[in-house]
């Protein structure tokens, strides 16, 4: 089906905001094939009213917690069509109703705000009125780190099959001395009871955490490029820092379930304003989180410094095309390195590492061993990053 037979099928007054808010024949009923009969496919998802219904805001919740959007990682018709739907319940909601769905909240509020979804709902108010969320005022939801990988225990050998008799009459013998130590321990077992705890107490006590020996495990060894975690984000809002000129407070959608993450970044007299929003870029998510003038900042945008320094020039450095948000930024040669839950801000594992990032005479972001010269281009499974004007930067 076409986006246009499915947009056909909305009701009234929805097919005339998604009318509006998506521009026919344009990008916004998809940029490719697959996009576009992916859109039309969730227009008459919308359209058949069950994906918008409160009941299925568990499966749509579960949709919705890697993406900024519904389909690809650009705002479609789709998006329209779908807050459209979603207006009606999501209005009526009170706070610990939609707490309780934080993926669907984000993505709603983040498309009610869009600029040309916000004009084509003014006309048609009070059917897409803006609805208001507290989310100042939202539980905390702890951003935990990936439990360590268990490694699976070697499975037992196969018992014995009946054919080899021999062995039968020494387990027997066992068996008999350990039912003869087992009456034997029986009455002493009382006696000592109160002692056999106590002992298991202090054992217990003595044992080192998993999670203690996870971190050791972790932190061990030379620091290494592939212990930063770096991922693709988008900003899905960002505003001026109330009580700092150069800095922006902005919201990063790392396709995480915690939702978009708090970030302040230091670009103000640098890069404006119109040009950072919406933009997709590459995060440093396992900084420790710094407080910037009262602002908690939970990661840090990477940016190439112009060679010549910040006066000569400062800019994003940017995924390759198709890259979306959560997607994992890796360097040559280190893919099957995993990296720490956190950087130890004691052990300057990014200070060390950080004077290696540059960007060749390709545009390409990588980290240069200073010990052996060798080249590692940072990329996703999608291409290699790049900072469009400069050559020679510094990352950071």
């Amino acid at each position: 089906m076409s986006a246009s037979a499915a947009l056909a099928k909305l009701p009234s007054p929805l097919r005339d905001l998604v009318a509006v808010a998506a521009q026919d024949g344009s990008e916004d009923f998809g940029r490719s094939e697959k996009d576009k009969a992916e859109v039309a496919e969730w227009i008459d998802k919308v359209a058949q009213g069950e994906v918008a219904k409160p009941d299925n805001f568990k499966d749509l919740e579960a949709t919705l917690v890697p993406r900024t959007y519904i389909v690809s990682n650009y705002f479609t018709a789709a998006d329209a069509a779908l807050y459209g739907a979603l207006h009606p319940a999501l209005s009526q909601l009170q706070p610990a109703q939609y707490y309780s769905h934080p993926a669907i909240t984000r993505y709603f509020d983040y498309i009610q705000h869009y600029p040309s979804v916000r004009k084509a709902a003014e006309p048609l108010a009070p059917a897409f009125s803006v609805v208001q969320f507290d989310l100042e005022n939202a539980p905390h939801q702890e951003r935990k780190a990936e439990p360590p990988k268990k490694k699976e225990k070697a499975k037992a050998a196969p018992a014995a099959p009946e054919s080899e008799a021999p062995a039968a009459p020494a387990k027997a013998d066992k068996a008999e001395k350990k039912a003869k130590k087992a009456e034997e321990g029986d009455k002493a077992a009382e006696q000592g009871q109160k002692e056999g705890k106590a002992q298991k107490k202090e054992k217990k006590a003595k044992e080192p955490k998993p999670q203690e020996d996870k971190k050791k495990a972790e932190d061990a060894g030379e620091p290494v490029p592939s212990m930063i975690d770096l991922r693709v984000g988008r900003i899905v809002d960002i505003k001026k820092h109330p009580d700092a000129d150069g800095l922006y407070v902005e919201q990063i959608d790392f396709a995480e379930e915690t939702g978009p993450r708090t970030v302040v970044s230091g670009l103000v007299h640098y890069i404006p304003i119109e040009e950072m929003r919406d933009k997709i870029l590459v995060g440093v998510c396992n900084l420790k989180p710094a407080n910037m003038r009262g602002v908690k900042s939970f990661a840090m945008v990477l940016c190439a410094t112009h060679k010549d320094g910040k006066e000569a020039g400062i800019e994003l450095v940017q995924p390759p095309a198709g890259a979306k948000p959560g997607d994992r930024v890796y360097f040559e040669g280190f893919e099957s390195n995993e990296p720490l839950s956190q950087l130890n801000p004691k052990k300057k594992i990014f200070e060390t590492i950080q004077p290696g990032f540059t960007t060749l005479e390709t545009h390409e972001a990588a980290w240069v061993n200073p010990a052996t010269g060798t080249v590692h281009k940072i990329r996703t499974k999608d291409g290699v990053c790049i900072a469009p004007k400069f050559v020679g930067a510094s990352l950071s």
